[in-house]
């Protein structure tokens, strides 16, 4: 049994189109497979589209969660919904800007023993520069801090249900999904394709929900800006020493420090370094909280579909 995991949020213009595709694709599988969407709380007619399919067609489930909770969390709670059916599940966004017809080869790799299938996206060539190039800083910080991430891969693979019961057993709320799949080790392969452009809707991850998520997976993965704020404060301490030392010179030779330019560059750039610094901190110890609450990461509303 296949799953085909699909968070949706207000995908009103791409949902007909995507089921068409993945439901004639299903027959390809050589597996019994479903699809299963889950609706985050969209504001459009998603969930009435995601009904009226399920109706239609039997391979076709729904999951509507009770609040917005984003597209990590919708993702974790289709997972959790699939896996006490599934052999394996696959993950797709519902654009299908990822190429299904990668996920036969996905199937095929499952059967011959692999756990985890990465599909990766061979180029960047369709992407405007600066997404390409603040994905290619995302990428180098991550690898320079320590994180483990496979690199131009996003939420599409396949897992199978060892794999995806060892990801579930994970407590953490702080849920950064392309950090914590590649922690669990298992047999691995890789699948890759070309992006596909969208044919409808709109980018559910415009640049500050994409500034979030990078912020998500560094400070989830690394202590490295914590370390950072060590260094730099070390940096600043053999400044200080320094300039104590020639203040004292010239307090020697001519009786007073000239100027005051100096002194109030050196209290703006110091105190804005304290800042990020107590930012850096703050974002940790916010981690920190949202850890301690224990809040379930979504609750479901109600569900489609009597084929599960």
């Amino acid at each position: 049994m296949i799953y085909i995991v699909i968070p949706c949020y207000n995908e009103e213009e791409v949902l007909p189109g995507t089921t068409s595709q993945l439901l004639s694709l299903l027959p390809t599988l050589g597996e019994e497979a479903r699809l299963l969407y889950v609706d985050d709380h969209s504001g459009d007619t998603t969930w009435p589209l995601i009904c009226s399919l399920s109706a239609a067609h039997p391979q076709v489930l729904g999951l509507r969660l009770a609040h917005n909770v984003g597209h990590q969390r919708a993702l974790w709670a289709g997972m959790e919904a699939a896996a006490c059916h599934a052999d394996a599940i696959v993950s797709i966004d519902a654009d299908l800007q990822d190429d299904i017809q990668v996920i036969p080869r996905m199937v095929k790799d499952f059967r011959e023993g692999a756990d985890i299938v990465y599909g990766v996206r061979r180029s960047r060539g369709s992407d405007s520069w600066f997404k390409r190039q603040s994905a290619q800083c995302f990428y180098w910080l991550m690898k320079s801090m320590g994180c483990q991430t496979v690199y131009n891969h996003a939420d599409f693979r396949l897992m199978s249900r060892r794999a995806l019961q060892a990801l579930l057993a994970y407590p953490e709320r702080n849920l950064f999904l392309r950090g914590m799949v590649p922690t669990l080790g298992f047999n691995c392969r890789t699948e890759y394709y070309d992006r596909l452009p969208r044919t409808a809707g709109t980018s559910k991850y415009p640049l500050g929900k994409m500034l979030a998520l990078a912020v998500e997976g560094i400070t989830s993965f690394s202590v490295g800006p914590l370390r950072l704020i060590s260094l730099i404060g070390l940096v600043f301490v053999l400044v200080a020493v320094c300039v104590c030392i020639r203040a004292l010179v010239i307090f020697l030779e001519s009786g007073a420090v000239p100027g005051w330019t100096s002194v109030i560059i050196s209290i703006w750039f110091i105190g804005g370094v304290i800042l990020f610094a107590l930012g850096i901190t703050g974002e940790y110890i916010s981690k920190i909280y949202t850890e301690v609450k224990r809040r379930p990461h979504y609750l479901e509303q109600e569900r489609t579909g009597t084929n599960w």
